[in-house]
């Protein structure tokens, strides 16, 4: 599983210009279930994701987690981020968990990650998505998960 955790100071998601998901400061996260990926993998990702310090404290060093700080999370599926751009000047997908499998596993992380935090807002698997983003810091943070 892949993740790219972004800190923002507001972020929202579209689908045919209506918002479908906003949130204020929190964390941006576009997930991508790759081919083999468990719930296992999603729920130890989601783990790391909900305990990572990169948040400010008093002093402005990053030693908070976004349930320090009671950020949001918008979690946006994204299977982009399996490219492989290796071959030639288009970009395979192989990786990408299979739609329906993808879908599980993100319907999966969405349930467990409402389950431990208190703000969580969605896109729509699978649809035409629009996002828009302040990010904070910049902080940007690529995540990989394995069994």
């Amino acid at each position: 599983m892949i993740a790219i955790l972004q800190r923002v100071s507001q972020a929202s998601v579209r689908v045919d210009d209506q918002v479908i998901g906003q949130i204020g400061a929190g964390l941006l996260v576009l997930l991508c279930a790759e081919k083999g990926d468990t719930d296992a993998v999603a729920d130890k990702m989601l783990a790391k994701m909900l305990k990572l310090r990169i948040f400010s404290d008093d002093a402005g060093k990053m030693n908070r987690s976004v349930q320090d700080v009671g950020g949001g999370l918008l979690v946006v599926s994204q299977f982009t981020l399996a490219a492989d751009v290796a071959g030639g000047n288009r970009p395979s997908f192989t990786q990408a968990a299979a739609p329906d499998e993808g879908r599980r596993l993100y319907d999966h992380f969405v349930t467990q990650a409402r389950a431990q935090h208190p703000v969580v807002q969605t896109g729509r698997f699978a649809a035409d998505m629009q996002v828009s983003l302040i990010n904070d810091g910049p902080i940007t943070i690529p995540m990989r998960m394995n069994a």
